[in-house]
């Protein structure tokens, strides 16, 4: 199988998750020469030329095919420090008395959206005190201590593992996206599209191994809750 795939991949799931997958993709199927860009933005696959786009999002676009990789969920976190500093916020109201670290490309960036044990969907205020956009920014900033962030677990799963962030408010539930590899609908697709599509699948099948290693230290959060009682800043 010989040929060129052009991919548009979201930059740090791009980086920290697709970019190994892809040197395996290529070990096995050597001819195949790759042009990947690595931005957050929405690329318009047919007028830029994409063969396919890895996007995470909430739906697909319906005037494209799209196969879905791998279940995205949210975790938010702060450092051990700025809890110490700050207080536990043990309700999604307090959040506003937090300094919270901000992705600003999604809409509404001012409130954060989760949903208690029952499904109910709580909109909460939040202050944004930095706001940047990118996601391995944010997390370096929340390990500095300077507040809350509420990422992606690919993100930060690692982090949490080694108690570089501790995860706040276990019993909430935030939105849960996806990463989907999309497409355009052609009457002949590819080959190396198919193949490499078919790889992704297979390899990110089940849960992924960025939420596997999560499963046991929130549930550790969700039956006994780090004691980090000091008083919140006036």
């Amino acid at each position: 199988m010989k040929g060129s795939l052009k991919v548009a991949v979201p930059l740090s799931f791009g980086l920290m998750h697709l970019g190994p997958a892809i040197n395996t993709f290529l070990q096995a199927h050597p001819d195949i020469e790759f042009n990947l860009d690595f931005n957050d933005r929405q690329v318009d696959i047919l007028a830029e030329g994409f063969d396919l786009a890895i996007r995470i999002a909430s739906l697909p676009d319906s005037s494209l095919i799209a196969r879905r990789l791998a279940p995205i969920q949210a975790v938010m976190c702060a450092s051990p420090a700025y809890l110490e500093r700050n207080g536990t916020p043990q309700s999604p109201g307090e959040l506003i008395k937090h300094r919270c670290l901000v992705y600003n490309l999604i809409s509404n960036f001012e409130n954060w959206s989760l949903y208690d044990a029952t499904g109910q969907l709580i909109k909460t205020k939040i202050a944004p005190y930095l706001k940047a956009s990118n996601g391995e920014f944010l997390r370096d900033a929340a390990i500095d201590g300077l507040g809350i962030v509420l990422m992606p677990t690919f993100i930060m799963y690692k982090e949490i593992e080694n108690g570089a962030l501790i995860p706040l408010l276990p019993e909430y539930q935030f939105s849960q996206l996806a990463a989907y590899a999309i497409y355009p609908q052609t009457r002949d697709l590819s080959q190396r599209v198919r193949a490499f599509v078919d790889f992704l699948i297979n390899r990110f099948e089940g849960l992924p191994y960025w939420d596997l290693c999560l499963q046991s230290t929130m549930l550790a959060l969700r039956t006994h809750r780090p004691d980090h009682t000091a008083k919140l800043r006036d």
